[in-house]
């Protein structure tokens, strides 16, 4: 098992599910109608903690993907989207979760997208800085190439971790982003990038990443779907959540300024603020509660 250690951030919520192909690390916290919370490449259920205060009312589901954080691949070859999208979808069943709506950072705005097409019962998705823009030009040809040779050497995921596990890395990381998180931000995201399966699972995903088709059947998307972008994100670019909301036939943009691509770590409850009002407007009205549990 792969359970993460005591010290943890959020451990008590952790639990370790084996649901083929893959053993899931899983938080879960709060009580209500079932969210599902999906974090972007190179992260881990945890970049979703500075939210959870701010969404009282809901149970929230936060899986590390596969390969990721303390989730265990089974195998190498299920972690692009479509395939990461129905072993999400798979585990989902197996636990009875019935999300209403699914919120997904970066790369995992686009697995929420998928999740529609997969999942019937899910009422509606905000992406936070979705990462749903191809790669340009050059970039377009290249990096799915140069992801693929890194992801087969055995060698290049070590090499990663020892080259940015320093925790002056990791803030410069963090900055190139357009972002500034707190020391304990930057802790987790160090201890993560000095895990070498971490490493491997991200460079996987990178390397099997297809896009194209789901960006394609964007106007055969009809639930509800809110693209929330961050004026400063040097990542996805905001232009990117603005032309997909259009796209979209019930898509809504909004745009937080002075916050780069980790925004929902930097400004939670700003974050928040547009969340809750677009749930509750699909009918998805919180429980009486005074909080999450965190």
């Amino acid at each position: 098992m792969q359970a993460p250690p005591p010290d943890w951030p959020m451990s008590a919520c952790s639990h370790v599910i084996r649901c083929r192909p893959h053993e899931w690390h899983v938080q879960i916290t709060g009580s209500g109608p079932d969210l599902l919370l999906l974090h972007g490449a190179g992260a881990s259920a945890h970049s979703f903690h500075p939210l959870i205060p701010h969404l009282p009312g809901y149970r929230l589901i936060m899986p590390d993907l596969p390969g990721q954080g303390y989730t265990r691949a089974g195998g190498m070859r299920r972690l692009g989207l479509d395939e990461m999208a129905e072993d999400i979808a798979a585990l989902c069943a197996d636990q009875g979760w019935q999300p209403a709506a699914i919120i997904g950072h970066s790369a995992g705005g686009a697995v929420a997208l998928r999740l529609t097409e997969i999942l019937p019962d899910v009422r509606a998705v905000v992406g936070i800085n979705a990462a749903l823009g191809p790669f340009q030009g050059v970039a377009g040809w290249l990096f799915p190439k140069l992801a693929r040779a890194l992801a087969a050497s055995p060698f290049v995921a070590g090499a990663v971790t020892r080259l940015s596990a320093g925790r002056s890395q990791v803030e410069r990381l963090v900055g190139s982003m357009g972002s500034t998180i707190s020391a304990g931000g930057i802790t987790a995201y160090q201890r993560l990038v000095s895990r070498r399966t971490h490493i491997e699972g991200t460079l996987g995903m990178m390397a099997q990443w297809q896009l194209d088709p789901l960006l394609a059947r964007l106007p055969q998307i009809k639930l509800p779907v809110l693209l929330i972008a961050a004026a400063r994100d040097r990542a996805v670019p905001p232009g990117v959540s603005h032309s997909s909301a259009a796209i979209l036939p019930h898509g809504s943009y909004a745009e937080l300024p002075g916050f780069g691509h980790l925004v929902h770590e930097e400004a939670p409850e700003q974050a928040a603020r547009l969340i809750l009002p677009f749930l509750q407007a699909q009918g998805m009205q919180i429980q009486n509660c005074t909080g999450a549990e965190h």
